[in-house]
């Protein structure tokens, strides 16, 4: 199949990209902040419980700053080249058939690819303190859909199996919006599914366009990470690995997971991570006056 092969391609060229900047920085990545153990096996259950619909960006954008995994400069970029390899290896595992419109699979697509290639050469030069307020915000909207859908507030989808004029447009242009938006550390995949259903597509075929969106975009724009070198190699070698792992168990070996109550669990992790990000984020800049009216005096 064409698709499948592609993602192949699109994904072995990031995987290129990555192996020849881990060894050109070989002596630096392992002295990279976290406990290669602890990394191991929270990259494993952090992707297992992607597979079964729980965000890992979400839940990683929650964990990684309280460890002190990564700086807040490098969290964008690492919630995205971390996520390439295990989604490709869920996009295989999963995409067995395609019986969607070929406008309605390539357009948002097409223009995921083209919103991850553009924004992070934008996100590279925010402060840290911009970064901090995007991934709060994007906290809250992963907290917010998981609601909608305990609460059965979200779009159930429709049963079309393509989109035609304003729709497919809609789709088109809200897809390039989030293929730069994840590049800011605010996954696309919820509001890609969220966006489809709403649009009236069938469950059944949404699945194709959101998978197919993020294994196209995500390495493109993880790749642009690389390049500035703003991302965590160890985090990303280690979920490479072994967040790889956690896609295969899931995909066939556990294949079924009653993920109600760790959906709670992890809203309930989300917003706390997100209220105590603001926060922080507050406290600094309460701080800041009082810290350069000191200096002043002290002049």
């Amino acid at each position: 199949m064409v698709i499948l092969a592609l993602v192949v391609i699109v994904n072995g060229i990031f995987a290129f990209f990555f192996i020849r900047d881990l060894v050109a920085h070989r002596g630096q990545t392992f002295k990279e902040p976290g406990n290669p153990i602890v990394m191991g096996i929270v990259s494993f259950f952090l992707f297992l419980l992607s597979t079964f619909g729980i965000s890992d960006f979400a839940i990683g954008a929650s964990i990684y700053p309280k460890l002190k995994w990564v700086s807040t400069k490098k969290l964008p970029g690492t919630l995205n080249t971390e996520c390439v390899i295990p989604v490709a290896v869920m996009a295989l595992a999963y995409i067995s058939s395609i019986n969607v419109g070929l406008a309605t699979l390539i357009i948002p697509i097409v223009a995921q690819v083209v919103g991850a290639y553009i924004s992070p050469r934008f996100v590279v030069k925010l402060p840290g303190n911009i970064i901090k307020k995007f991934v709060a915000a994007g906290l809250f909207v992963a907290a917010a859909l998981i609601l909608a859908g305990k609460f059965g507030v979200y779009p159930s989808g429709g049963e079309a199996t393509s989109l035609i004029g304003i729709k497919l447009v809609a789709l088109g242009i809200l897809s390039l919006i989030y293929g730069a938006l994840n590049n800011i550390g605010i996954g696309s995949y919820a509001l890609t599914m969220a966006t489809v259903y709403a649009l009236g597509l069938n469950p059944g075929v949404a699945f194709p366009i959101m998978m197919g969106a993020c294994t196209f975009s995500v390495p493109v724009g993880s790749m642009q990470f690389i390049k500035y070198d703003t991302y965590s190699r160890k985090i990303t070698l280690f979920t490479s690995i072994f967040g790889t792992i956690g896609v295969l168990i899931a995909a066939f070996v556990v294949k079924s997971l009653n993920v109600s109550m760790l959906q709670w669990l992890a809203v309930i992790v989300i917003l706390y991570s997100a209220v105590s990000m603001l926060l922080s984020l507050r406290k600094k800049e309460e701080e800041a006056p009082v810290q350069e009216g000191t200096a002043e005096a002290e002049k």
